[in-house]
């Protein structure tokens, strides 16, 4: 089981015209413990809080300060309508999360958990992927140096791989960052053995 988060500090941005749910919302967010801005203007870049609750039934191109579905902090739509356009646009922004309006506070808190975690296993899996793509780009480089450890020690393919994935784990690299070294003439030959 993953352990709940402890708001206790946080900043939350809701962008929202100040009404009845924004007053509400306010008060639950402060009960977590966050520290709470109500606005209704695009959200600065480069002062973004730690959590964004955003009205998706008014919500416009350019109130969030991305482009696409990557949002970089936790973000959580307030959604009273139904329209199958709302519930996309709040998908595009990156929403991990609906709280319903009108608002109910038993709501708030799993909603703001859910967000939480939804948003940083997006994150984990971004990074994996990039890494993984890194990888894949760098393959060519593994082939090329185990080509010139076999050429140079003549040995198979399947031998001068092995040589060079053992070369890897002792100096505790990738097999890709040995394969660079090997090639650009900063690592030796690793010998068989």
């Amino acid at each position: 089981m993953r352990e709940t988060p402890n708001f206790a500090g946080w900043r939350a941005t809701i962008l929202h015209r100040e009404d009845s749910t924004t007053e509400r919302l306010t008060r639950q967010l402060k009960l977590f413990g966050f520290h709470v801005h109500v606005q209704w203007t695009p959200l600065d870049a480069d002062n973004l809080p730690d959590l964004i609750l955003v009205d998706a039934d008014q919500g416009w191109t350019g109130l969030l300060p991305w482009t696409d579905e990557r949002a970089p902090r936790p973000l959580v739509a307030l959604l009273g309508s139904e329209a199958p356009g709302r519930v996309a646009w709040a998908m595009g922004q990156g929403a991990s999360a609906i709280i319903a309006k009108p608002l109910a506070s038993s709501a708030v808190y799993p909603a703001l958990v859910m967000a939480l975690a939804i948003h940083r296993e997006r994150k984990a899996v971004t990074e994996r992927i990039a890494h993984l793509e890194e990888r894949v780009r760098m393959r060519p480089l593994v082939h090329a140096a185990v080509q010139k450890i076999g050429n140079a020690r003549k040995l198979d393919e399947e031998q001068a791989y092995r040589i060079l994935r053992n070369c890897a784990m002792q100096r505790r690299l990738s097999m890709e960052q040995v394969a660079a070294s090997i090639l650009g003439g900063a690592e030796p030959l690793p010998e068989a053995g």
